[in-house]
């Protein structure tokens, strides 16, 4: 039914229940909403404004956010922007942005979760369901640190 080009999602809406189904990565953000492809094979499009998350999930019988680890425990390993997203519900979940300006979506946000062992792989968050985005850090910066040089030879030795 669903071809490789095809991704499995759960989309999580804020007044009723979620949506489970396929989108092309390539087609599935619209201007006027997401187009997604219901395991019956019906084409829907989504409202951003009716979206909460959308988690690209390894398993379709899952929930995007309920269950799932929020919060980032320690600073994260991954390279990318440490962000805390707060929904309009008041709802809060970290994860980690791209620090690429050219993969920002219009439409959205997409982060890597916290717990990279979840049924989520991903989770594409509108700006339409935020209150507040926060950049926590900056991990693995692409600048360069600054090497010591080693003190002249001249130079007086005190402490040895």
């Amino acid at each position: 039914m669903a071809g490789s080009t095809n991704k499995k999602v759960v989309v999580e809406r804020f007044d009723r229940e979620a949506l489970r189904g396929f989108v092309n990565p390539q087609a599935w953000l619209q201007p006027e909403g997401l187009e997604l492809i219901t395991p019956t094979g019906n084409a829907v499009v989504v409202p951003y404004r009716e979206v909460k998350a959308v988690g690209f999930v390894r398993d379709l019988d899952a929930a995007v956010l309920a269950g799932e680890k929020r919060e980032f425990t320690t600073r994260p390993k991954s390279e990318g922007l440490w962000v805390r997203l707060q929904f309009r519900d008041g709802d809060l979940i970290d994860g980690l942005l791209a620090n690429n300006l050219l993969q920002l979506s219009e439409h959205g946000f997409t982060i890597v979760p916290p717990d990279s062992l979840s049924n989520n792989q991903r989770i594409f968050v509108p700006r339409a369901a935020l209150a507040e985005l926060k950049v926590l850090g900056v991990i693995g910066s692409p600048l360069k640190r600054r090497k010591r040089t080693p003190p002249p030879s001249e130079q007086i030795k005190l402490f040895e």
